[in-house]
């Protein structure tokens, strides 16, 4: 089975702060080539009130995804990995290797959408270089390859001259938009003229330039405090951006006639008063966005691949040099973006990434809204400025988004994620670290349980909740496998051992026989709990295991123990018979005179049911209910829905032969299980028995506990009721459940 570890992140200390390490790579991804190159466009076709909603919108998800990321971050100590560790790390392997894998794809092909603007703003500043668009793409790509494959050390420096040049820019622009504008152009560019496309096109096309919030959490692994740095830098970038985005749009509807606007992608450029630090900006906002994904993509890689989720991912996860550099995984991302670069143009790959983006950012919302529904005592967060209705919205705002954008693309994102979250189900994986999956069953169950013990109880609803005493299971399999058999589906199986002597001397062995339960289910692939107790005598253990043994609603109605082989052990099988029967449980013996002890190669055991028919003896209603409802729980199974149940009473006398067979094919039909009706005729019922029931598979009779001072007749009765009939339950029934309900 393969396994994940948790502790991989073998880099050594981690160095950047907030300002380097966060702000600086989100602000410079978010302000990159969407803005220089397409955002003039997205103002012209939906005018000056639909641009802004856009902006608002967009800003709006991406709050609420940072405000969710802030919680989760400073919940945990976060390694390297960014959403894929946070994700993982809450909604467990499955979802978390399927986001990682998304995730790492939609980075990569970011740094394509990036190295295209890039070639754009080359071929509009050197028109003689038009035709050579891919090459010069290609070869950024190359460029930005090599700036990351050194070290992100080193490209973390190159950031504040690039952040240097991104102000210089927007100064510019500022500077020459604000003596243009004119009231009148932002009159004629306030409503929308969409031209072919619509709202929902436009905000594809826009919401990429505001995925850039995860640039600093994708270097959570080189950050010196990640739960301090992501929070703080994340939400002052998308503020600072988001004031930056409102008042462009503005200026542009209000500099430039419409078709300016949509038609030249260079017109912040031609408004600018100094158009060459425009020209600087864009190279250096499309070069630093690229280097962003560059550097993040492959980390995300690296840290899906340390978890071993997927074996042949596993060449990716090794680090190089001293600061554990993903250098192989860069090298992915280089192959992955050339692709996309040689595959298609900017706007063809900026909707993809918003859908792989968007199911990011709603699955991170719906971590960090389960950790805090499911009122995990784990989850305390520093950072206080999140609500569950916030991660909520910010989910639901994702998925609503992804629907109104393109249901079809947001079909195919759901379905890649689904398909690898069902993948890596099948497969097994082990993950070594905690998850809300176990805390939203906790929850659950904890609903389910309150509502279990409010509400009032109906024969209705009962199901077997079997309590067997199965020892160890090892040297009594064959009570687990019938109580398995009996529950499986339908009830609860509670495998218990009593171990004799002193609690505090022997806790540790207790320990040891529920591990060797535990061993013994998970190899038997049986439906069950142990249950161990320790106790001064075998009768105490079992008495306190039926007085404490379950939960609310959910306690044992039903003992399942093997009938005594020795005449000597009836007293002491009688008492516990008295007390099931005192404490209002049900009680079944099993008489097998043979059954397969486990082999000593500790092979797993061959569930296959004896051939013949299921025999249900019937005596009246005190047991006979619940033997042909255990029996046709029995049938249930596969391994035994081949075999006919009999419901068989002895008479004696032929006279009562039909009257027998049509109460019990009415009995039948009130409870609505399949019967085969069988009336025998004899004056001895034990020969009788045994002899009708020869080659049964199983047989079914009814009994009652004995009194005090007839504990050794009522054996002797029993034993030559039976005879040596191979398979034998010994039914008493303590009531609370009707055949006909």
């Amino acid at each position: 089975m393969p396994g994940l570890r948790d502790d991989a992140d073998t880099a050594p200390a981690a160095r950047l702060g907030m300002f380097g390490g966060v702000f600086t790579p989100c602000t410079l991804t978010i302000l990159g080539v969407i803005m220089f190159l397409r955002f003039g466009e997205v103002v012209g076709r939906s005018g000056l009130w639909a641009a802004l909603g856009i902006v608002l919108a967009a800003k709006t998800i991406t709050t609420l995804t940072t405000l969710s990321l802030s919680a989760i971050a400073t919940n945990t100590r976060v390694k390297g990995g960014g959403a894929y560790y946070l994700i993982s790390r809450s909604l467990g392997v499955e979802f978390g290797g399927a986001i990682g894998v998304l995730f790492f794809l939609a980075q990569a092909i970011s740094v394509a959408m990036y190295v295209i603007g890039f070639g754009e703003a080359v071929a509009a500043t050197f028109p003689a270089l038009d035709d050579q668009f891919l090459l010069v793409a290609s070869t950024t790509n190359a460029v930005v390859f090599v700036c990351v494959f050194i070290g992100a050390s080193w490209t973390v420096k190159v950031q504040y001259f690039i952040l240097a040049a991104l102000a210089a820019a927007l100064a510019s622009f500022y500077a020459g938009a604000v003596p243009a504008f004119d009231p009148a152009a932002l009159r004629a560019n306030a409503l929308p003229d969409w031209g072919g496309g619509s709202l929902y096109s436009m905000f594809a096309l826009f919401f990429p330039a505001v995925t850039g919030i995860m640039a600093g959490a994708n270097m959570s692994g080189d950050l010196a405090n990640p739960s301090k740095a992501i929070p703080r830098g994340t939400l002052l970038a998308v503020a600072v951006t988001g004031v930056i985005y409102l008042s462009l749009a503005v200026l542009l509807a209000g500099a430039a006639p419409r078709a300016e606007l949509v038609e030249n992608s260079f017109v912040i450029r031609d408004l600018a008063v100094a158009p060459l630090l425009i020209t600087v900006g864009v190279f250096s906002a499309t070069l630093s966005s690229a280097l962003g994904s560059m550097m993040g993509a492959p980390r995300i890689l690296q840290a899906l691949a340390r978890d071993n989720i997927f074996e042949r991912a596993a060449f990716f996860g090794i680090g190089s040099g001293p600061a554990n550099e993903p250098r192989r995984a860069i090298v992915l991302t280089f192959l992955i973006a050339e692709l996309a670069i040689l595959a298609g143009d900017l706007n063809a790959i900026a909707p993809i990434i918003t859908m792989f983006f968007m199911v990011t950012y709603g699955l991170l919302n719906m971590a960090t809204f389960y950790e805090a529904v499911t009122g995990n005592p784990s989850y305390r967060p520093t950072f206080r400025y999140c609500h569950w209705t916030v991660s909520l919205a910010g989910a639901v705002g994702c998925i609503g988004v992804m629907f109104l954008i393109n249901w079809v693309w947001a079909l195919a994102a759901i379905a890649i994620i689904t398909g690898l979250q069902w993948y890596i189900q099948t497969r097994e994986v082990e993950a070594r670290w905690g998850d809300l999956n176990s805390g939203v069953a906790f929850e659950r169950a904890r609903r389910a349980l309150l509502r279990l013990e409010q509400e009032q109880y109906h024969p209705k609803n009962w199901r077997p909740s079997i309590l067997t005493l199965s020892g160890t299971a090892w040297t009594r399999p064959h009570l687990a496998q019938y109580g398995h058999w009996l529950t499986s589906g339908h009830g609860i199986l509670s495998l218990s051992h009593v171990v004799t002597g002193d609690a505090e001397e022997l806790a540790s062995r207790r320990t040891s026989y529920e591990n060797t339960l535990r061993k013994f289910i998970e190899r038997e692939t049986v439906q069950a709990f142990p249950a161990v107790v320790i106790a001064p005598s075998v009768r105490d253990g079992i008495a306190s295991l039926l007085q404490v043994q379950g939960l609310g609603g959910l306690r044992p109605n039903t003992v399942l123990m093997g009938w005594p082989n020795e005449a000597d052990r009836a007293e002491r099988f009688g008492q516990l018979m008295r007390l099931s029967a005192h404490l209002n449980r049900s009680f079944v013996a099993a008489r097998f005179l043979e059954y397969r002890d486990p082999d000593e190669d500790d092979r797993p055991l061959q569930w296959i049911a004896p051939p013949g028919p299921i025999d249900v003896w019937w005596r009246g209603m005190r047991n006979g209910p619940l033997m042909l409802l255990l029996a046709h729980l029995l049938h249930r199974n596969p391994e035994w829905r081949d075999h006919e149940i009999r419901v068989l009473r002895v008479v004696s006398s032929e006279d009562a032969v039909d009257d027998v067979r049509t109460h019990i094919e009415e009995l039948a039909a009130e409870s609505r299980i399949t019967v085969q009706p069988v009336v025998v005729v004899s004056d001895n019922v034990s020969e009788a028995i045994q002899t009708t029931s020869r080659d049964a598979s199983i047989v079914f009779l009814g009994l009652q506990h004995p009194d005090a001072d007839d504990q050794a007749a009522f054996y002797g009765r029993i034993e030559s009721l039976v005879g040596d009939l191979p398979r034998v339950l010994l039914v008493d029934s303590a009531g609370g459940m009707e055949l006909e309900t």
